[in-house]
């Protein structure tokens, strides 16, 4: 290959939605298609092909559909080999953050809902579903959120996260992969290799704000921000995408230590490193110019750049000695070995059909999410003595703020809203009455008094109050699609922080006004963060961004047609001044503050049941495990669990380390096993949790406690185990294992 034929396989330049337009006669390329495949002899990849959304300007009837989205891609891939001198073809790039983000892309609950279920293996089902529908519409490289850790929930990109836990983030991480790759060296034709962002401490955000500073010693970063890149490189990922904070002063796409250091050399990671949008162009603050930017990117570790200037001028940076023409062959040979993988140079076009069962899969997982947080006199659920349902709230009849951020425009018609998933599913006979009542944001209380009146004159109010992410043409977007400011009833998403963490203000004065008629009450919050909300209702509902079908999934719950099944992946602070909240908190004496408790209003972990569960002493008993997501010999923790109520449920054993003496000062408390259980009234089984040596290293004793969320494990009855004898050596602070140097 020519020096210019190789830095062509490195870029990832042009966005995606101008390498088309659809025309009476179809698709045909457009000449900025041409010129970039004219500057590198061919074009190493090409993000957002599919992409629709305000930012790309991309809506039905612009871009392709689930039916002739592989006839463009087909169409695009000809004209990249041809152009090419060797027939190289290009990887297609695409976002698949829940589903894939193109039109006709069924669109899953986000990924906060995905950790509230608790569940990996559903997680995995649906993570093969948006692979396979990926790879029917000719795309190939799936870019998912799964490493940043929600540790501010004032962060507009917490719904990206899995929850606040590392341990809960790395299991999720592991059935992504297997989901989305499958197994072996080549990528079957509903596979899809997955590039998992951002790596590494991105969630870290001081004050909550996109793209600020990370202020992380090493063991924070080892400790909660990079248990999940590890298990996902140890479960094969493909990519890992380099995020836009820094680390120790120097951004992640220009980190040696972390790229190549920690990345490659300690944990053996041989696949492809790509960059984050324009963030090796962001390098040339340090460098001084955009070619020296992509030079000190690529000597770091970065293969693939995303839509940046630097990249481009690699050949001078060779030519300059910046970098060795070496380190380009390396960055090269990564990029080609995907493409092989994929099967790329053997077949154009795409074999496999457009899967079936879309709809059900979101549905599952956002039945799976539904968390109950408070059910105080029972009012849930609504039982069939109740004749008359007042459906009241901003988010009560739309599905558009049910959606979540980097989501594709719907079709008509598309989704279940919680009003339409009630009157479909309720009793014949039930009088439902719907008053929205307000709007999502601003404070309009005009239409408090009809909401008031359908309230009292009910059996059952029940109110959806919430958040959204959805976007909108007049959204001022910034070069990377982030949200510059929030517009319309967006109060959620990238580039869109809060500093207080309230709904809007009819919001609570809605509340308020039903709340006060003595109607019972059910609050369910479609949200895509932790909002400050007094926990007032007789029964709070929360379900993170659930998908366009969610509001059925909801209903179910409402009506006890399902049993709430989620579990909070994130604590539930009482006010912004609490923060930080997370469970997992240094074990120091915290002492509460004069004005207000510190701590958090719903714990990590909590979630309500229909039923209640018991559960016995935890049993600890020695034994080699390797139970694929830890390694070594470790031991076993066995807890009996029985159903005491009188209904079906699902409860979630979580496995708790407290310890007592270390080698390093300890948190409070780690989760460190968990797993769901369905019970019959009065059934009990017996559970068996398997912890490894790495979750137990450095530790002298450490009780174990197992318990329904972190909140009760604080006074769950123990078991203690004395590792001493098996201490070999302390950790320094200053590098513990793995720590970037």
């Amino acid at each position: 290959m020519t020096l210019r034929e190789k830095v062509g396989q490195v870029n990832q330049r042009m966005y995606g939605w101008d390498a088309y337009r659809r025309t009476v006669r179809g698709f045909e390329l457009t000449d900025a298609l041409y010129a970039e495949t004219e500057r590198f002899a061919g074009l190493g990849a090409l993000y957002g092909l599919q992409r629709a959304d305000a930012w790309s300007g991309v809506a039905h009837g612009q871009g392709p559909g689930a039916r002739d989205g592989a006839a463009l891609a087909d169409l695009v891939q000809r004209h990249v080999v041809e152009r090419s001198r060797l027939g190289i073809p290009a990887l297609f790039v695409e976002e698949v953050p829940h589903g894939h983000m193109a039109l006709d892309g069924t669109v899953l609950p986000v990924n906060l809902a995905v950790g509230a279920t608790w569940d990996p293996d559903l997680y995995e089902e649906a993570a093969a579903h948006a692979a396979a529908e990926l790879r029917a519409r000719g795309g190939h490289v799936a870019l998912v959120s799964a490493l940043d850790i929600a540790r501010d929930p004032r962060w507009g990109r917490t719904e990206e996260c899995f929850g606040e836990d590392p341990y809960l983030a790395a299991r999720l991480t592991e059935a992504l992969v297997r989901g989305m790759q499958g197994s072996g060296d080549r990528f079957a034709g509903d596979k899809a290799p997955v590039v998992l962002k951002h790596f590494a401490g991105q969630g870290a955000t001081v004050g909550g704000r996109n793209s600020a500073e990370a202020e992380l010693g090493l063991r924070e970063l080892h400790e909660i921000h990079l248990p999940a890149a590890r298990a996902g490189v140890r479960a094969g990922a493909a990519a890992v995408m380099a995020a836009y904070n820094e680390v120790d002063g120097m951004p992640c796409s220009g980190n040696r230590a972390l790229l190549t250091g920690l990345l490659r050399e300690r944990w053996g990671f041989d696949g492809l490193v790509m960059a984050d949008g324009l963030a090796v162009d962001r390098l040339a603050r340090i460098t001084g110019d955009k070619t020296s930017a992509g030079a000190l990117a690529l000597n770091s570790g970065v293969d693939l750049s995303l839509w940046d200037d630097g990249f481009t001028h690699l050949e001078e940076a060779v030519e300059r000695g910046l970098v060795s023409e070496d380190a380009l062959d390396t960055a090269v040979a990564r990029v080609l070995r995907l493409k092989f993988r994929l099967g790329l140079f053997e077949q154009q076009g795409t074999p496999t059909e457009f899967p079936a069962g879309g709809r059900q899969m979101s549905t599952a997982v956002a039945r799976a999410a539904v968390t109950l947080l408070r059910n105080d006199g029972r009012v849930l659920p609504i039982g069939p003595d109740v004749s008359r349902i007042a459906v009241l709230g901003p988010q009560s009849a739309t599905t558009a703020h049910q959606l979540g951020d980097y989501t594709a425009p719907q079709r008509p018609g598309t989704g279940i809203s919680v009003l339409d998933g009630l009157r479909r599913l309720a009793p014949p006979g039930v009088d439902i009455r719907h008053v929205p009542g307000c709007a999502l944001t601003g404070g309009d209380l005009s239409g408090i008094p009809e909401a008031v009146a359908a309230a009292a004159a009910c059996d059952v109010a029940v109110l959806v109050l919430g958040g959204s992410s959805a976007r909108t043409p007049d959204t001022d977007f910034a070069a990377n699609g982030a949200a510059r400011t929030a517009v319309s009833e967006m109060t959620c998403g990238e580039g869109v922080d809060l500093a207080r963490l309230r709904l809007g203000t009819a919001q609570y004065a809605l509340l308020d006004a039903v709340v006060a008629t003595g109607t019972p009450t059910v609050v369910v919050l479609v949200q895509g963060r932790p909002h400050v909300v007094p926990d007032t209702a007789g029964a709070l509902l929360t379900a993170w961004y659930p998908g366009p079908w969610g509001g059925e999934a909801i209903a179910e719950v409402l009506l006890g047609l399902a049993e709430p099944a989620g579990r909070l992946p994130v604590s539930v602070p009482r006010s912004v001044a609490q923060l930080p909240v997370y469970y997992n908190h240094k074990d120091i004496e915290y002492g509460g503050y004069v004005d207000e408790s510190a701590e958090p209003l719903h714990p990590f972990g909590h979630g309500l049941s229909y039923t209640t569960f018991a559960y016995g002493r935890p049993r600890l008993s020695g034994h080699t495990v390797e139970p694929g997501h830890t390694a070594g010999s470790g031991h076993i923790v066995e807890v009996d669990v029985t159903n005491t109520g009188d209904r079906a449920g699902r409860t979630v054993a979580q496995v708790y380390l407290r310890r007592l003496i270390t080698s390093v000062w300890p948190r409070s408390l780690e989760l460190c096993a968990f797993e769901g259980v369905d019970l019959a009234p009065g059934e009990r089984r017996t559970l068996t949790l398997p912890l490894g040596a790495d979750q137990l290293a450095g530790s002298g004793v450490v009780e174990v406690r197992v318990a329904e969320s972190a909140g009760a494990a604080l006074t769950a009855v123990p078991a203690v185990v004395d590792l001493r004898a098996r201490v070999t050596g302390s950790q320094s602070l200053t590098a513990p294992d793995d720590t970037p140097r």
